[in-house]
């Protein structure tokens, strides 16, 4: 069965493809920078506090999370990321995005001319109810579903 979720659209785009979830919040320094720090050609998450995405690839796929956490570098180190062209296609936040998040997103959009979506406020029911390897569709207007297993 199809589950709809609508959010707020930070950063609008499509998006058609595999959902990596995280039920805590990510840290982006710990998540992105030893992929950074080696010029990768993919984020291979380095966040060893974070069993649900540690060592996984988020490289072009939708990240889905509740929240964004860590230090002040966070809206940098997505920004690179971005301009490295290594990001995850979205971001999907089921709470509110924080500041950094955000402008790392927007200096990504701007700057860069990155197509990285963004969209928060999805709700506790969409972080409890996506996983890992789901199939899910982004839609401009913000709204989120998890598909059925083609």
């Amino acid at each position: 069965m199809q589950r709809e979720f609508k959010g707020r659209v930070i950063a609008p785009g499509c998006y058609r493809g595999e959902a990596v979830v995280s039920r805590q919040g990510v840290n982006t320094l710990a998540t992105f920078q030893s992929s950074v720090l080696k010029n990768a050609k993919e984020v291979i998450v380095a966040d060893q506090n974070n069993p649900d995405i540690f060592g996984l690839n988020i490289t072009g796929k939708a990240l889905c999370l509740p929240m964004t956490i860590g230090s002040t570098t966070g809206g940098m180190v997505i920004q690179t990321v971005c301009q490295m062209g290594i990001a995850p296609t979205a971001f999907l936040f089921s709470e509110h995005i924080d500041s950094l998040a955000a402008s790392g997103i927007v200096l990504a959009k701007v700057w860069e001319n990155s197509a990285v979506i963004c969209i928060d406020q999805l709700g506790k029911e969409f972080i409890e109810t996506v996983k890992t390897g789901d199939l899910i569709e982004v839609k401009e207007d913000g709204t989120v579903n998890i598909l059925d297993k083609e």
